[in-house]
């Protein structure tokens, strides 16, 4: 097992629901955790300069930390960015993050899906090529949030959030059709899982709400096992690099919540 850490890149604390299933995972692994907080949020960017963007930023993160493999905990950069980070560097393995639509597919009793995401997420070719490839016999709701990955990190970094703007982020979610009613929600944000309590408590029926940080998690796994190297190191303290100058206090908090020390980009 490959001593060198495990990369972990959002644009912000979404991440932070990955990097918590991939610790349970890979016990003694280390981790740098990178918040691209000078780019957030990514749903609003531009495909291009977006891409541009985060192959520029892994040149200064692979040389200064040299990770055994990155893991893109971003469901948008995600559809954008992969195959241009893998010619790029075609030596670092990449394990990307996309909606989970091929188990809420399987799973759907009612058939009836929606896929909460950004809205730069929503308007990928790349979703919509999923939903053809593995969701063709289910009636699934693309909702492109505009706010929730911000009120996620403010919920993460104050600890409150306006539960009637969650709400309304939400709602579209929900679909009646013929006695029916959708029964699952795809959660593809990595911020959202952050707030899936005070989305159970605002919604207007139960539904099973999809949070695809175990399987991404799992997969990293399976790649990292295979890579050559010494041991684990599990004194080693896991590391947080923000891409801005100035991470305000309550990040910083946060972050040290979760174990992580600050580095520099």
């Amino acid at each position: 097992m490959t001593d060198r850490p495990v990369l972990v890149f959002d644009s912000g604390i979404g991440g932070l629901s990955v990097l918590r299933e991939a610790r349970v995972i890979m016990p003694g692994r280390r981790f740098v955790y990178v918040a691209d907080d000078a780019g957030f949020p990514y749903g609003r960017w531009e495909e291009g300069a977006l891409s541009d963007r985060i192959v520029n930023l892994f040149v200064d993160l692979i040389e200064r930390h040299n990770p055994a493999l990155a893991l893109i905990a971003c469901n948008t950069a995600s559809t954008i960015v992969m195959p241009a980070l893998r010619a790029a560097y075609p030596d670092l393995p990449f394990v990307g993050t996309v909606p989970a639509i091929k188990p809420a597919a399987e799973r759907t009793r009612s058939g009836l899906v929606s896929v909460l995401a950004t809205p730069g997420t929503v308007k990928r070719q790349y979703t919509r090529d999923l939903i053809r490839d593995y969701a063709d016999k289910v009636h699934v709701r693309l909702v492109g949030s505009e706010n929730l990955a911000s009120l996620a990190e403010t919920y993460m970094r104050k600890g409150f959030v306006d539960e009637a703007a969650v709400k309304a982020e939400i709602e579209p979610c929900f679909v009646s059709q013929d006695g029916r009613q959708t029964d699952i929600v795809v959660l593809a944000c990595t911020h959202f899982p952050f707030l899936v309590n005070r989305m159970r408590k605002m919604a207007p029926w139960p539904v099973d709400w999809i949070d695809p940080a175990e399987a991404i998690a799992r997969r990293a796994l399976a790649i990292v096992e295979t890579l050559p190297g010494g041991d684990a190191l599990p004194d080693a303290r896991d590391k947080v690099v923000f891409t801005s100058s100035h991470p305000d206090y309550s990040a910083l908090r946060l972050m040290h919540g979760f174990g992580l020390s600050q580095d520099m980009l």
